[in-house]
């Protein structure tokens, strides 16, 4: 990155951090159940063991912040969770044979 780009804009605020780690997890587990591409691959790619760690993960940091996020951090967190569990559970009842279905696909 640019430095005095960096300078100028100052610290990252610890709720730009939170979110950008929520939304980190979001992506990876979305790549996971196939959902989105992975980039380095340029492939739709299924690892549902993978994804459900990385929804465990989340539920593991909500439980460990629980008391300390502001209400739009645990909006935000709850959101995610759901929308994770709801693709899981409804790629976890796909076959393996059927096509995954892309984000936003009914």
């Amino acid at each position: 990155m640019n430095e005095t780009k960096d300078a100028e804009q100052g610290p990252i605020s610890e709720r730009d951090l939170f979110l950008g780690l929520v939304q980190s997890f979001q992506a990876a587990a979305m790549q996971q159940m196939g959902k989105v591409m992975n980039p380095f691959t340029e492939k739709i790619e299924r690892d549902m063991a993978q994804a459900k760690l990385s929804i465990e993960m989340l539920e593991m940091l909500k439980t460990r912040t629980a008391g300390n996020l502001t209400g739009q951090e645990a909006r935000f967190l709850n959101h995610v969770l759901t929308e994770l569990r709801l693709n899981y559970v409804a790629e976890s009842e796909r076959g393996e044979g059927e096509p995954p279905k892309p984000e936003g696909s009914p």
